[in-house]
């Protein structure tokens, strides 16, 4: 579990599920730094509030006051206005610090994982962002589409819970993002190229 492959595999890992949502896998990444398990730790490098309790308490009042303003104006308004930007920055910054403390505990540079918290956070935005706004518009219920959040935030959870088992499955899951990221690409290529068909 020492070997850089495996600690910058969990850095990435968590990054990219703070990417879909920052709250759950940063709650999981303290809980486990704190009871030093499964290889996760925050205790050197300047990263340790990662793992205290008043960062916990902080992320998980975050992420309450988070649904309760997503359920009062609704996940349309939430997702076009200025609480989705504040939230997505918000994920860039758990995304930079989980791996940059990651990286920090083993004596490693923190700016590196800085740098690839914040690009891992960014494909996990942009891959998660179109499906889920794709995925909003089909249901008719409203309801559904609030799900589509607990959705997420279960995925994010998942994604940082495998990884932290399983380290190396943080590279398979950014391989993952950056296939997705490609084919949705290619797809929206193939949209225009037909819509400037039809205008012609």
């Amino acid at each position: 579990m020492n070997s850089p492959v495996f600690y910058i595999g969990l850095g990435v890992g968590l990054a990219l599920a703070a990417g879909l949502r920052p709250f759950l896998p940063a709650l999981l990444a303290g809980v486990l730094g704190s009871a030093n398990a499964l290889g996760v730790g925050f205790s050197h490098g300047g990263y340790s509030f990662l793992q205290s309790g008043w960062w916990l308490a902080a992320v998980a009042v975050a992420l309450v006051v988070t649904w309760i303003l997503q359920l009062r104006v609704g996940s349309e308004r939430f997702d076009a206005g200025p609480l989705a930007a504040a939230l997505a920055g918000l994920g860039v910054g758990v995304g930079a610090v989980l791996f940059a403390g990651t990286l920090a505990e083993h004596g490693e540079a923190a700016w590196a994982g800085l740098i690839g918290g914040a690009l891992a956070v960014a494909l996990g935005q942009a891959v998660a962002r179109p499906i889920f706004t794709r995925a909003r518009a089909r249901l008719a219920d409203r309801n559904a589409r609030e799900a589509l959040t607990l959705y997420l935030d279960a995925g994010a959870l998942v994604i940082a819970a495998l990884v932290s088992l399983l380290h190396p499955l943080g590279y398979v899951a950014v391989a993952l993002f950056l296939w997705m990221a490609l084919a949705t690409r290619a797809r929206a290529r193939r949209k225009y190229a037909g819509l400037r068909t039809l205008g012609r």
